[in-house]
């Protein structure tokens, strides 16, 4: 299983999105959710492989860099 982390401009924890089956899953998911999380002040993402314990990537929302 697969779940989002929400991040704030510190780097702490907002909430976690719903698990999803696999990792293409969860990228499509976050395509679309990407501007709502944002507007809601998550500034990064960290997708979490909730099976083996580990982070896969990290990414900022910002639609332009600053």
């Amino acid at each position: 299983m697969f779940t989002w982390h929400y991040l704030d401009e510190s780097g702490a924890e907002l909430g976690t999105s719903h698990a999803f089956p696999d990792q293409a899953s969860a990228e499509a998911w976050m395509g679309d959710a990407w501007s709502g999380l944002r507007e809601r002040g998550v500034e990064d993402v960290a997708l979490i492989d909730e099976e083996r314990g580990r982070r896969i990537y990290r990414m900022g929302l910002a639609d332009e860099p600053a």
